[in-house]
């Protein structure tokens, strides 16, 4: 019976580390099955391969056209332009030499922008509707600073439009400035006042100025001739002058009756004169112009109703030598010299 129990209890032993190496024989299967399989998914390294270099780039095809000169971002030095800090907006036209000049035609005068004014101490009388007129003097630009403004005209100015200001010529009227640098010439709409800076002979739109090849100077000598509608010029019997001069066309108008000027029933004080006008929309277009350049001075600006007149004017300030100060300080700025006046 020993013998037998002895023998049972090997036989046990040996079934058991049987099961026992059979069961460790199937993990190590399953873990090399689960190498090789990982081996397979993952691509074996080409000791051979050379290191990839950067491809580059294609280079690009030659342009089938010349590209379009974008309009730099100028910033007018003092002096060396009618406005300072004046240019292109922020989304100038691809292409401004591409804009077409304005196209003459009949258009009824104005109803209030012909009439005589005073600005800054002069005299303006406008020219009747198809008179001649050809001068040579300065001319200078306005862009984004009056841009979306409204004209002597009451139309809304745009910089990218062929349109001018001149003191005198008809509104509505047209013109041809030429700049005599670069024989360069372009026809623009008048369809607004100004520019009333000394010297200046005519204010051009931005992209005028840029097709006539001057937007970096800020002014340029040109010759402006007036245009009928079907023809190409219309020049003036009499040779051209260095610049127009409207005193002398208000010395030689038939002088317009006086008009009383009742006091206005505002803040006393001193003021400095800047313009008189027959209609308020002329004397609120300056006081939109003078309003920019005036920096916070412009908000002492107003319009005073006087008769038949519209004076802007500047002020008040309580006593007279603070007024001339400030009428200095606007000289230097401006180029002219205001009238102090008392109310």
């Amino acid at each position: 019976m020993t013998g037998t129990a002895e023998a049972q209890r090997r036989r046990a032993r040996q079934e058991q580390e049987s099961f026992c190496f059979f069961a460790a024989s199937r993990r190590l299967g399953a873990w090399l099955a689960l190498s090789l399989l990982a081996a397979c998914g993952t691509p074996a390294p080409r000791p051979d391969a050379e290191p990839t270099a950067p491809v580059a780039a294609p280079a690009s095809a030659p342009a089938a056209k010349a590209a379009i000169q974008k309009p730099p971002a100028w910033v007018l030095k003092k002096g060396g332009g009618y406005y300072q800090d004046d240019g292109p907006g922020d989304n100038p036209p691809e292409d401004l030499d591409a804009i077409p000049d304005a196209v003459p035609k009949i258009e009824p005068p104005h109803r209030f922008a012909n009439n005589p004014y005073s600005v800054l101490g002069r005299d303006y009388v406008p020219l009747k509707a198809g008179t001649p007129y050809r001068a040579r003097g300065v001319a200078s630009w306005y862009g984004r600073k009056f841009n979306g403004q409204k004209t002597s005209s009451g139309e809304i100015y745009d910089m990218y439009g062929m349109t001018a200001a001149h003191a005198t010529l008809p509104i509505p009227s047209y013109a041809r400035v030429t700049n005599p640098a670069n024989g360069k010439s372009v026809v623009v709409r008048i369809n607004d006042r100004g520019p009333f800076h000394a010297g200046r002979l005519i204010d051009l739109s931005y992209t005028a100025a840029w097709k006539l090849g001057y937007i970096g100077n800020g002014s340029t000598p040109v010759e402006v001739e007036s245009i009928e509608p079907g023809q190409e010029t219309l020049l003036a019997a009499a040779p051209p002058a260095e610049a127009a001069d409207p005193i002398a066309q208000f010395a030689t108008a038939p002088e317009p009756a006086p008009q009383p000027l009742p006091e206005v029933a505002d803040a006393h004080g001193h003021y400095l004169q800047l313009g008189a006008f027959g209609n308020r929309d002329n004397a609120d277009a300056l006081k939109s112009r003078l309003a920019r350049e005036l920096g916070s001075l412009g908000d002492k600006l107003v319009v005073q109703a006087a008769g038949k007149l519209f004076r802007l004017q500047l002020g008040p300030w309580a006593d007279a030598q603070e007024a001339r100060r400030v009428a200095e300080r606007i000289r230097e700025t401006l180029e002219f010299a205001p009238v102090v006046v008392q109310r």
